[in-house]
């Protein structure tokens, strides 16, 4: 049986990167609540499908932005 090589759940540090910003900013939009994260015993982890929702937002947001004058 085949595993699959994307973990379920990243790091903060792991999540910063794949979206190429830095640790604390990373954080921040954690405490914030941009961005889920799960609590796994005393570990914060943030589930990839929220990367993914995070960044779907924010393409979202930039479509309903009126034209330039």
């Amino acid at each position: 049986m085949a595993t699959d090589p994307t973990p379920l759940v990243l790091t903060i540090e792991q999540a910063a990167q794949r979206l190429g910003i830095g640790r604390t900013l990373m954080y921040a939009l954690v405490t914030s609540g941009e961005i889920e994260s799960v609590t796994i015993g005393r570990l914060r982890r943030i589930p990839c499908d929220c990367l993914t929702a995070y960044v779907n937002r924010l393409r979202a947001q930039n479509v309903q932005l009126p034209p330039a004058a």
